[in-house]
């Protein structure tokens, strides 16, 4: 199987457990907080190699940060190059609703601090066939994207969280998209109303060339490539914390796909560990290992 370098976010979340996503102007209590390893980038990393990838981090943390090394490495997460500098760490602060649902807002910090030098070393570790799997909470994505290209890798992009500096990359050398409604929205020019069928059907015709993976949480997932189609229902549980679910999901799809499954299997199989993890606390620390998700698929 392929070596895949996640180059993306490290942060650490502060979740505050609320009866509802605060209002404008509202004041509300929380009734826990909970300070834990978090960031797109760690939790994609964690969550394939908790589903059996050979997965290496980069990025960068502030020393409020050294723990997010030790928590990735209980995943089997090679950090080696992930870079410490006088930035504090990116955070986040997240509201989670007593039925699950969550509320987030981002601080950089290190995050946006991403050098050329940092990149070419880590991209040059890779050779031909490996994977580059991005997200959109750092600096440097363009230099990533044709750096990684160059050297054949593949390239698997989220765009998240999307703004319009997306347009502006090199997606003709990414091979494989996942977002949810609203960003699958957005890349596609289309209204937030808009159906699931109708927004894979005009990504796959504006990136023929791509594969897209459309995640949409209760209502399963579904996936395009030119005229090719397919999709699975959610695995059913109870939801207490949806935060790093869509995490959760793209590590063990890219791992399905690298373990032989045909697309069908790999959404089942992604949408069981994104199961596991709505059923439990936190972001990282929700994160099944692969005989958990084995034994719900």
């Amino acid at each position: 199987m392929a070596r895949i370098l996640v180059f993306g976010s490290l942060n650490i979340d502060y979740t505050y457990s609320v009866p509802h996503i605060v209002r404008p102007g509202e004041t509300l209590t929380s009734t826990a907080l909970c300070c834990s390893a978090g960031g797109k980038g760690a939790n994609q990393a964690a969550a394939a190699a908790a589903a059996g990838l050979d997965v290496f981090m980069a990025g960068r943390i502030g020393r409020d940060g050294v723990f997010l090394l030790d928590v990735l490495g209980r995943y089997g997460v090679d950090t080696r190059f992930v870079r410490a500098g006088g930035t504090p760490t990116g955070n986040a602060i997240i509201q989670v609703d007593e039925s699950g649902q969550n509320s987030i807002v981002l601080f950089p910090g290190g995050n946006r601090e991403i050098g050329e030098e940092e990149i070419e070393e880590a991209v040059s570790f890779f050779s031909a066939g490996d994977i580059l799997l991005l997200q959109n909470e750092i600096n440097g994505l363009g230099s990533l994207i044709d750096k990684a290209s160059g050297r054949g890798m593949r390239v698997m992009f989220n765009p998240a969280p999307f703004d319009d500096s997306v347009f502006s990359l090199p997606l003709d050398k990414v091979s494989m998209l996942f977002v949810n409604e609203i960003e699958g929205a957005a890349m596609a020019h289309l209204s937030a109303s808009a159906g699931y069928d109708e927004i894979l059907g005009r990504l796959s015709s504006l990136y023929p060339e791509i594969g897209i993976v459309l995640t949409a949480g209760e209502n399963g997932a579904f996936y395009g490539s030119g005229t090719t189609r397919s999709s699975c229902s959610a695995v059913k549980c109870e939801a207490v914390d949806t935060t790093g679910a869509g995490d959760t999901f793209i590590g063990y799809f890219i791992a399905g796909c690298e373990r032989g499954y045909d697309i069908p299997e790999a959404l089942r199989f992604a949408s069981a560990a994104a199961s596991i993890a709505v059923s439990r606390h936190g972001a990282m620390e929700s994160i099944p290992f692969l005989q958990e998700a084995e034994d719900r698929r």
